[in-house]
């Protein structure tokens, strides 16, 4: 095939830190731009899913993750030259600060050719802000600044204050005000979901009033991306009905995994088990991530559900349980008050929440039946090719005490244990947010059924 190339201006857009309010610059500008009729793709570096339904709502577009570890180089490659083909804009928000983790805002810049706008918290500073954008400007030679956003800013005066601290060679691209209306509120795994704010909108559109008053960003110049196409996925799930959990208590699902679900031939069916509803006809489930604590009672109500799954799961079909799926398969879970609430009891298990996070990071898995040592082996060999190996992240507040059986041992990036994926009959379940399209016949093969078999 020959080589081919798309073009669209794109920013990075970083900070020093965490909570220096990345998200709700993006969030300014992706709708700042799209209320000009711009046609706006947003992406989010890292494994983060409260982030993007914001700067899915700002640019009225979906939104998709990136990390070149959990996703793929190709794979990332593959989403923004896409993209690219019909945007007038692509914003990527960094993670943490613009070079912390594996695959660090830089990386994504750099190896993406992308520049980067920083922001920077400037609210309990003044001329400092020119030394930290300094820093950050400068700190690796293969960074391109665009310019530098100030956050939290007391005023006029204090904004000017912040641009004269600058170097030359950085421009100051404007500013945003200390101001309430447009702060995202913020519980214990992050923002609080956008789906639970009915002034979204008003919140989004004051944000891009303010980034246009106070800012000077104009379009950057086009980065032109080489076309990347993903391998061809065969339809392994045609003719397979997938149920999938989605409301306020299952809503941590990358879009890249549906998509991936879809294109593996799955029909997909959506149900919410906050509402009641019954478990749908389907040959295998999907129970995500999301805050179960949180709807616990609701949950716990829909008894009707709870036998269906159970019935499911006694009859040997196929069931991914994902960190907040997995607890609501479990006994019971008792929550940060000292109350105990029972669940459904699918799983031999219980779950506690804690104040305190109590794993974070990206992780993978080998589910490789032939591993040496077998499934619950303290030591990790991988394959060759790695075809069992599954990758995704943990990100959870409580811990879970199990009497099921243990499938495989994840590891951190960092090649420490986490904790295991368990599994009975053909459930699979673990506090990992898979990412599928990193194994897309591995994905499969749990939907199918074929992962147990072995």
């Amino acid at each position: 095939m020959k080589n081919t190339s798309v073009q669209c201006p794109a920013l990075v857009v970083s900070a020093p830190s965490s909570g220096s309010g990345k998200t709700t610059v993006v969030a300014a500008l992706a709708r700042h731009f799209h209320l000009q009729g711009k046609r706006v793709r947003v992406f989010k570096t890292g494994p983060d899913f409260i982030d993007p339904r914001f700067l899915e709502f700002a640019s009225h577009h979906p939104v998709y993750q990136l990390d070149f570890w959990m996703c793929g180089e190709k794979h990332c490659k593959a989403l923004i030259a896409e993209a690219a083909k019909d945007a007038d804009l692509i914003l990527i928000e960094g993670v943490m600060g613009m070079f912390d983790g594996h695959c660090s805002s830089a990386d994504i810049a750099t190896r993406l050719g992308i520049p980067v706008l920083a922001v920077i918290d400037a609210g309990a500073m003044a001329q400092t802000f020119g030394a930290l954008a300094y820093g950050l400007a400068n700190y690796r030679d293969d960074i391109e600044m665009f310019g530098v956003v100030a956050n939290r800013v007391g005023s006029i005066h204090h904004a000017q204050m912040l641009q004269e601290s600058l170097p030359e060679s950085l421009a100051f691209c404007g500013w945003l005000p200390k101001d309430g209306d447009i702060t995202l509120p913020e519980r214990h795994l992050g923002l609080v979901q956008a789906d639970e704010l009915d002034d979204l909108d008003i919140r989004l559109d004051r944000a891009a009033g303010l980034i246009g008053e106070h800012g000077a960003v104009s379009l950057p110049p086009s980065t032109v991306f080489d076309e990347v196409f993903d391998d061809t996925v065969s339809p392994m799930l045609a003719g397979k009905t997938i149920a999938i959990a989605r409301d306020r208590a299952f809503s941590f699902i990358y879009r890249a995994n549906v998509d991936l679900l879809k294109m593996l031939g799955a029909k997909l069916h959506f149900f919410s088990p906050v509402l009641g509803d019954s478990l749908p006809k389907c040959d295998a489930l999907y129970l995500p991530g999301g805050y179960p604590e949180l709807s616990a009672g609701a949950l716990a109500e829909n008894q009707r559900l709870i036998e269906q799954i159970k019935q499911h799961v006694e009859q040997g079909k196929p069931c991914l349980a994902e960190c907040g799926g997995m607890l609501y398969l479990n006994r019971a879970l008792k929550t940060l008050d000292g109350m105990t609430t029972t669940l459904s009891g699918v799983l031999e298990a219980e779950s506690a929440m804690q104040p305190k996070l109590a794993a974070l990071g990206m992780v993978e898995a080998d589910f490789n039946p032939y591993r040496d040592g077998g499934a619950a082996a303290d030591h990790y060999v991988l394959d060759d090719d790695n075809k069992y190996v599954l990758r995704g992240h943990t990100f959870h507040y409580s811990t879970t005490q199990s009497t099921e059986q243990v499938l495989t041992q994840p590891f951190t990036q960092r090649g420490h244990k986490t904790d295991p994926v368990w599994f009975k009959n053909n459930l699979i379940a673990s506090y990992i947010h898979w990412y599928f399209p990193s194994n897309p016949a591995l994905v499969a093969d749990i939907f199918l059924g074929n992962v147990i078999k072995r």
